[in-house]
């Protein structure tokens, strides 16, 4: 009888080890699941937290790109801090030598032949009407005169020989050393360092002043 009662009471111990064992199995795939549930949850915040950044970031850098360009395009709009102007400058092309308002001149009757104007430099004074052509192209024509540093004219005569639609010659009848025009526009400075000097190149080189943009600026007069 005793030995009945063993042999049943160790068969309920292996049933009782056996189930707790299996419970045990299934606990720890529940926790498993519920593990990889809790990564998942979090791979998905994490997606989600960096697709928002960079959709903020490549939100705020277009706002920025946008930005400058208008900036950029505001400062063209608006003139150059001392510069003259002149509106309604008569544009016939005349055979005689012309009575110009201004000196240099920035506009007005002129030559039928216009004064090269592909980053030409000119270490001689040039016929204003050929240069007046020049500008009707688009191009800005530097002068200067003998108050001009040595310095600063050959600074000048370096950027324009890399500018197209820019001339440059000495003008000994101008007033101020170093003077700007383009076609109705004229800036007077006394040295090239001068930042208005690029801001007007920049703003008047084939620039909307231009009568005629995009016309030739070489094939005319050379000397």
């Amino acid at each position: 009888m005793a030995s009945a009662n063993s042999r049943n009471a160790g068969k309920n111990k292996g049933k009782n080890t056996s189930g707790f064992k299996a419970e045990a199995r299934r606990a720890r795939i529940a926790e498993q699941r519920r593990a990889e549930r809790a990564r998942e949850r979090r791979n998905r915040i994490m997606t989600i937290v960096a697709s928002t950044a960079i959709l903020a970031g490549l939100v705020g850098g277009g706002w920025y790109l946008i930005d400058a360009a208008n900036d950029k395009e505001q400062a063209k709009a608006a003139p150059v801090a001392g510069e003259k102007t002149w509106s309604k400058l008569s544009r016939n092309h005349v055979d005689k030598k012309v009575d110009y308002p201004m000196t240099p001149p920035a506009g007005g009757n002129h030559s039928p032949v216009w004064q090269n104007c592909n980053g030409n430099v000119y270490t001689r004074p040039i016929q204003n009407e050929n240069a007046v052509h020049s500008m009707e192209h688009g191009a800005v024509w530097v002068t200067y005169n003998d108050k001009a540093a040595d310095a600063d004219v050959k600074a000048l005569a370096a950027k324009v020989a890399k500018t197209p639609y820019t001339l440059m010659s000495p003008d000994l009848g101008q007033v101020s050393p170093i003077t700007l025009t383009a076609w109705g526009h004229q800036l007077n400075v006394t040295k090239q360092s001068d930042p208005r000097v690029a801001q007007f190149l920049d703003k008047y080189v084939q620039g909307a002043q231009t009568p005629e943009p995009g016309a030739a600026c070489t094939g005319g007069k050379s000397a």
